[in-house]
């Protein structure tokens, strides 16, 4: 709203020029969604417990894992209702309310977070690790890929290549999907959403590594949006999403201030309310920056994650033996001993290099 109100001013008092500039409204709008997790988080967080909203971790279908969690009783679950209020307010701020791959974006974030939400709320009711099951999220998560996809199918991204994959390290490497571009949005939705969701087990682990693949899109939405750069790069060019950098930093600034309450011991879990919506917001800004395929990088430990349980689901069912002591991937190292401070932290580490290695790709054409 302060971009709205602020910047036609400039005429008359020339200050309000800067509001003009991608780069001062994202830094903007990081450091205010900092503050507003910060400031809202122990109310949000003595809410929770107050009400009984506690994260319920133990399965008995994985017995052993339930003993490595057993720390984890009675801390508050659905912190990502902070992550979500932190964000939006201050988006509405410092965003240009009237791009729509802004509102694509944080349309992706609510709905997921919504199906979240319901999905911890079922939890809590039933006193189960079930909610909404595989086949609700699945379905709920499908049908906004099915939205998302057809409108970007109808209104493209790019006139020669908003329906097609572009490739990494190649410059004229582009596959040209048509009307399946729509099926391939809907199972992209879905698959990093349960990716983000899947890392979600450990103390900070999802929002650290969340935290560092969405900054590395920041950049790349900044690229991608302003017309130099993207023909130096030979990246196809998407105009008006430059302004999801201030989306992205939005919702950086709220992650780091969720942080604070996250970092272990964790004094609350996002809980599915926040996986969710994270995994919804990280592929629609892929999806809009026509960067999709360089998710397999950037996103890289979210992929092992999902890929750890794809394995082991398949390793157990044809073969009867287990690959990993236990999937996802962040508790089968803690099953080898590693301390979960220390998964959590080297998993960050190996983020951020694949981070700055997946941002070099860009001049590797």
């Amino acid at each position: 709203m302060l971009y709205q109100f602020l910047y036609p001013l400039k005429d008359i008092i020339g200050i309000f020029n800067i509001f003009r500039y991608i780069t001062f409204r994202s830094a903007m709008a990081s450091f205010t969604a900092f503050l507003f997790s910060l400031l809202l988080g122990p109310w949000i967080i003595r809410k929770l417990d107050t009400n009984g909203i506690h994260d319920c971790p133990f399965r008995k279908e994985c017995p052993e894992l339930n003993d490595l969690q057993e720390n984890k009783k009675g801390t508050p679950t659905m912190g990502g209702i902070i992550i979500i209020a932190g964000f939006l307010l201050s988006l509405l701020l410092w965003g240009n309310l009237h791009n729509a791959w802004v509102w694509l974006a944080v349309f992706s974030t609510l709905w997921m977070g919504i199906l979240g939400f319901l999905d911890d709320y079922l939890k809590l009711r039933h006193k189960s690790s079930c909610g909404l099951g595989k086949k609700g999220k699945l379905i709920g998560q499908g049908i906004w890929g099915l939205v998302l996809g057809i409108y970007l199918y109808l209104h493209p991204l790019h006139p020669e290549v908003g329906t097609s994959l572009v490739f990494p390290f190649f410059k004229n490497l582009i596959l040209s999907l048509g009307i399946f571009y729509v099926l391939f949005v809907i199972l992209y939705m879905v698959g990093v959403t349960n990716a983000v969701n899947i890392t979600d087990g450990l103390d900070g682990l999802a929002i650290g590594c969340f935290l560092i693949a969405l900054a590395s899109y920041g950049v790349i939405s900044y690229v991608v949006g302003h017309a130099k750069f993207a023909h130096y790069l030979l990246i196809p060019y998407v105009a008006g999403s430059g302004e999801l950098t201030v989306f992205c930093s939005s919702l950086v600034g709220a992650c780091l201030g969720f942080l604070w309450f996250n970092s272990y011991p964790a004094e609350v879990f996002m809980g599915d309310t926040g996986s969710m919506a994270l995994g919804g917001a990280l592929a629609s800004v892929a999806l809009l920056t026509k960067q999709e395929i360089l998710f397999l990088f950037v996103g890289g430990v979210f992929v092992l994650e999902i890929l750890s349980v794809v394995i082991q689901v398949f390793s157990y069912r044809l073969l009867k033996r287990r690959v990993f002591k236990i999937a996802p991937l962040h508790h089968h190292f803690q099953f080898l001993g590693w301390p979960e401070s220390k998964v959590t932290i080297r998993l960050w580490i190996l983020t951020l290099i694949i981070a700055i290695l997946s941002l070099a790709t860009l001049k590797m054409r």
